[in-house]
């Protein structure tokens, strides 16, 4: 287990701990044929020193995916392995846990949107789904991106961008994310109507 004894998995990081995470990585959840791959910067130092994704109390994400209707119970950050059974999955496009995407460099999130193109290559969800706006248009040179569906496509994955999901960011509340996944939910099960 990254940055923590076996045993001690759930308590909470102590500084020293949090510390110990800089620089390690969270492993994908990831799978062939998932109708979502959710896509999140890098891990901050607490997500990696518990060793899940998303792990800071307050992250508006797992509640979110709950409200939305795309897991079937509420999750922690320690059942996220679980979500592959509702066909989604987690990466990031900067590997390295850092306290801040400002420390993150302008080479990295170049790197990380190529080998993030050979996972959606090679995993082929039907959406990549970006939890932060600033993210996305780093990454893709896309500054004038907005929040939604995107035009563009790797593969056969569709982009969506949603705002970041990190407690940081007041403006949007866990009922704000719950109606943009649901509309996402929404159109997967339009397109697959469509498609049949």
């Amino acid at each position: 287990m990254t940055g923590m004894r076996a045993g001690q998995e759930r308590r909470r990081p102590s500084r020293a701990d949090l510390e110990a995470a800089r620089s390690k990585t969270v492993r994908d959840i990831i799978a062939p044929g998932l109708d979502i791959l959710f896509v999140g910067i890098n891990p901050g130092l607490y997500t990696a020193a518990i060793g899940r994704h998303f792990g800071r109390p307050g992250n508006r994400f797992w509640p979110s995916l709950y409200m939305s209707g795309l897991i079937p119970e509420p999750f922690a950050p320690y059942d996220s392995r679980r979500i592959l059974k509702s066909k989604l999955g987690i990466t990031n496009l900067v590997g390295r846990a850092t306290a801040a995407e400002s420390e993150l460099r302008p080479s990295e999130y170049a790197e990380g949107a190529v080998r993030l193109r050979q996972k959606l290559l090679r995993y082929k969800p039907r959406i990549a789904a970006f939890l932060g706006l600033g993210l996305y248009r780093k990454a893709f040179c896309a500054p004038k991106a907005r929040i939604g569906l995107q035009r563009e496509q790797i593969g056969r994955t569709l982009l969506w961008v949603f705002p970041n999901p990190s407690g940081l960011n007041a403006r949007f509340q866990v009922k704000d994310y719950a109606r943009m996944f649901r509309e996402m939910k929404e159109f997967l099960g339009a397109s697959s109507a469509q498609a049949a």
